[in-house]
C-alpha cells in the first residue's frame, strides 16, 4: 500500500488517479483549494485524506504535508498535477495573467515538491511525478506563455531526478498530449 499527495485531485488527471488509488486501497491525500470538493467526488473513506490547498500557499502545503505524515505516516508519491493553461498571443497576455499561471504551474510546483521532500529524504525513498505536457517541449502560437511554463516543469523535473536520484527519490515528468478527462 502506497500514499498519494496529489495536487489538483478535484478533478482532470489528479481526479482520475486518486480514484484509481483509492481503488486499489491506497491511501490518498487528496488536495485541491476547496477540500469540500474531494469529499463530495470521493465521499468519506479510511484511506482519503481530503486536505485544502493552493499550491501558491507555503503555509497550507507545509500543513498538508503535516496532517498526510500525521494520518498515514509517510507519503510514497507526490503528483504535483495542479495547473491550469491560457490561450492567447504571448502579446496579448497580461502581466497579472502571466504571473498567475507562473505562480501556479512553476512556483506552486516548486512550493508543494519543497514541502514533501524532507519527509521523502527522511524516509530515503519516494516518487515525484510532474504532470508537464506536450507544450513543455513543443511550442505552437496561441500558447506561448503557457508552453513556456511547461518548459520550466521539464527542466525542474531533469535537475531533481539528477539531485535525488542517489537519495532513492525518483522523479518523473509526465506530458499527456491532448486529452478529454
Amino acid at each position: 500500500m502506497k500514499t498519494w499527495f496529489i495536487t489538483g485531485a478535484s478533478r482532470g488527471f489528479g481526479g482520475l488517479i486518486a480514484e484509481l488509488a483509492l481503488e486499489r486501497g491506497d491511501n490518498v491525500v487528496a488536495t485541491a483549494r476547496n477540500a469540500a470538493s474531494i469529499t463530495e467526488k470521493f465521499g468519506e473513506r479510511q484511506n482519503l485524506l481530503a486536505a485544502p490547498l493552493d499550491v501558491t500557499n507555503e503555509d497550507q502545503g507545509c500543513q498538508a504535508v503535516e496532517r498526510a505524515v500525521e494520518r498515514f505516516g509517510r507519503i510514497d508519491v507526490l503528483l504535483n498535477n495542479a495547473g491550469f493553461g491560457l490561450l492567447g498571443a504571448v502579446e496579448e497576455a497580461s502581466s497579472e495573467e502571466v504571473e498567475r499561471l507562473y505562480r501556479t504551474n512553476v512556483f506552486g510546483l516548486l512550493t508543494v515538491t519543497r514541502t514533501v521532500l524532507p519527509q521523502m529524504r527522511k524516509q530515503k525513498s519516494g516518487r515525484i511525478l510532474n504532470i508537464s505536457s506536450i507544450g513543455g517541449y513543443r511550442a505552437s502560437a496561441g500558447f506561448g506563455v503557457y508552453c513556456s511554463t511547461k518548459f520550466a516543469v521539464e527542466g525542474l523535473s531533469e535537475a531533481l531526478h539528477a539531485e535525488l536520484l542517489p537519495l532513492g527519490i525518483f522523479v518523473t515528468v509526465i506530458e499527456p498530449g491532448y486529452f478529454r478527462t
